[in-house]
């Protein structure tokens, strides 16, 4: 007689699951951000003498309405680290393990901040400085959380947001560089302060802080330049990521954008309005895009 086959024993292989967790100055909507299933902890906005929490307590409209009356203007802090280590113990009742994505550290204590949450939760939470703001934060997130669903593990997640950023962009310009002056937020763009009347300077973010991009005169030929700069980056990229932003004021200029672009080849992400902390320190007026390719 034959002898029976061997029984097998089918094991079914379980993944490691990963919260995503981020801070306000991402921008990503509250769509967003149910959809993917992120934490977002909110910096806070210190304006007409009352802390406010980013995105619940305080819009940009209130912000600039405020302004216009004669108040003074805000300024902003971080979360406590006793705010983080609350979601992510929240995030680990469910999950695994955290990544936890923020704001560039030249720009906001906000990653100092999740660092020091972190230690009390050992290798289960890994943060990650952005180095980057707003969408450009953002997209880092977005791409983040669908990879965990993917079910890719967190260093294979950081290795790919880490080659993203080096190939990232963020092109964009202010009505005025008042507010990034007043909150110390200018970094290598000091040098457009004084200039003369009706240049529009051009910004970028890189190494974390934000730097000159040059200098336009007259909001056409900046709406024009961000045009083009899109056109290159897809041209020299390939498959690209484009998100839009803009602040009260900026609406029309964005739409001038959109059209300049009729025909350009990009998976498109959407406008997005910056926050409370965000437009704080960018001003009304303003209007940007952010780039990175789809794969790298």
């Amino acid at each position: 007689m034959l002898a029976a086959p061997p029984q097998v024993t089918r094991v079914k292989m379980a993944f490691m699951t990963t919260a995503i967790v981020t801070d306000s100055t991402s921008d990503l909507s509250p769509g967003l951000l149910a959809q993917y299933g992120i934490r977002s902890v909110p910096l806070y906005v210190l304006f007409d003498g009352k802390m406010h929490k980013d995105g619940i307590d305080i819009t940009p409209a209130d912000l600039f309405r405020g302004l216009k009356e004669g108040k003074k203007t805000p300024s902003t802090s971080q979360p406590s680290p006793a705010e983080f280590a609350s979601v992510y113990r929240e995030a680990l009742e469910a999950a695994d393990q955290v990544l936890s994505i923020h704001i560039s550290g030249q720009l906001s204590g906000t990653v100092g901040s999740a660092r020091l949450a972190a230690q009390e939760f050992g290798d289960r939470v890994t943060v990650v400085d952005s180095r980057s703001v707003s969408m450009g934060l953002g997209m880092q997130v977005l791409r983040a959380a669908q990879r965990a669903q993917e079910g890719r593990s967190v260093p294979e997640i950081v290795a790919e947001l880490e080659r993203v950023a080096q190939q990232a962009d963020i092109r964009f310009t202010v009505d005025t560089l008042d507010f990034l002056r007043i909150n110390g937020r200018i970094g290598g763009a000091a040098a457009l302060l004084g200039g003369l009347l009706n240049i529009k300077p051009i910004l970028t973010v890189k190494n974390g802080r934000v730097e000159s991009g040059g200098r336009v005169r007259g909001h056409k030929k900046a709406m024009q330049d961000i045009v083009d700069h899109v056109r290159k980056y897809v041209e020299a990229h390939g498959g690209t990521r484009a998100a839009f932003l803009s602040t009260v004021g900026g609406e029309d200029y964005l739409r001038e954008v959109r059209a300049g672009l009729s025909g350009v080849p990009f998976e498109d992400m959407g406008d997005h309005q910056l926050g409370a902390v965000v437009a704080t320190h960018a001003g009304p007026g303003t209007v940007g895009v952010t780039l990175e390719p789809v794969t790298a």
